[in-house]
């Protein structure tokens, strides 16, 4: 069976690996939830393997709201992956964070309105801790590689998930600058909440591609912007990414690879056979007796 302890997700703009990592298998996998956003490459870095996942679909064919979250971290929960590096676009909040710069965010707000966030349902009900949305040893190693790689990174921060498809209004984009939040995207939720249910390491590389709406110096966020720099930035983020999987421990134990061990609220009598064969990845581990 493939396996991959190792994922990366490319975001806007990053649809292959390409240099350093040599595929060797393509899966198209289905989930019960559905199919993921496209096929997912298994190959090597470093002589680690990893999995490789193009979050909108090669060519970004998926919108924000439309992507299959649950299918993409099921499938690579089912590959045997215990550490994610999300590649992410945001627009910035901050003067300082300028375009082409990087941030690894270390919270999160949630503005989105129309999305499934938990893999739970139907008579199961888990209730994970998520105080620090993104894995501290994780977020770490990538803000070191990032900084190790040239680039002006900025450690920590506060990223607002909005719905979209559609970019801020002015006002929205003043009322989270009020709030103190440092950048803005459209797809790390429910794509972490998911991460920590699946007992996943989840860190995000995000750049930074505009001012959003409210910079008065600079013109509103247009997609022909976010591409442009998006596409400079590129091969920066697969250097960094060369780095982080050649400097991971992927075997190495960490708090998120316990999320659920006193999350599962649900009576166990109550837990029948359907839902562990559903959920048997999850939570087997949790319901032995």
């Amino acid at each position: 069976m493939t396996t991959a302890e190792i994922a990366v997700i490319g975001g806007s703009g990053l649809y292959a690996l390409e240099e350093g990592f040599t595929p060797r298998e393509r899966l198209d996998l289905e989930t019960p939830f559905g199919k993921p956003s496209d096929t997912i490459v298994v190959g090597e870095i470093a002589g680690r393997r990893v999995a490789f996942l193009p979050r909108h679909g090669v060519g970004h064919r998926i919108s924000p709201t439309e992507l299959p979250v649950r299918a993409n971290l099921w499938a690579l929960k089912s590959l045997g992956v215990r550490k994610l590096i999300s590649v992410s676009a945001v627009g910035s909040l901050k003067e300082e964070i300028a375009p082409l710069h990087l941030v690894v965010p270390d919270q999160l707000i949630d503005r989105t309105k129309s999305r499934v966030n938990s893999f739970f349902e139907g008579g199961i009900v888990v209730h994970v801790g998520f105080a620090d949305p993104f894995c501290p040893q994780l977020s770490a190693l990538l803000a070191s590689c990032a900084d190790a790689a040239g680039a002006t990174v900025h450690r920590g921060g506060t990223l607002v998930v909005m719905e979209g498809p559609l970019f801020s209004t002015r006002a929205e984009s003043e009322l989270y600058r009020s709030w103190g939040a440092s950048i803005i995207g459209m797809t790390a939720l429910p794509e972490a909440k998911l991460a920590r249910e699946a007992e996943i390491c989840y860190a995000i590389l995000a750049c930074a591609t505009d001012y959003d709406c409210w910079h008065p110096a600079h013109e509103t966020v247009t997609v022909e912007m976010v591409v442009q720099n998006l596409l400079r930035n590129t091969a920066l983020a697969r250097q960094i990414i060369q780095s982080v999987v050649s400097r991971i421990d992927p075997s190495a134990d960490c708090s998120c690879h316990h999320a659920l061990a006193n999350a599962i609220i649900t009576d166990r009598r109550f837990i029948t056979e359907d839902h562990r064969r559903k959920y048997g990845i999850l939570i087997d581990k949790y319901l032995q007796s």
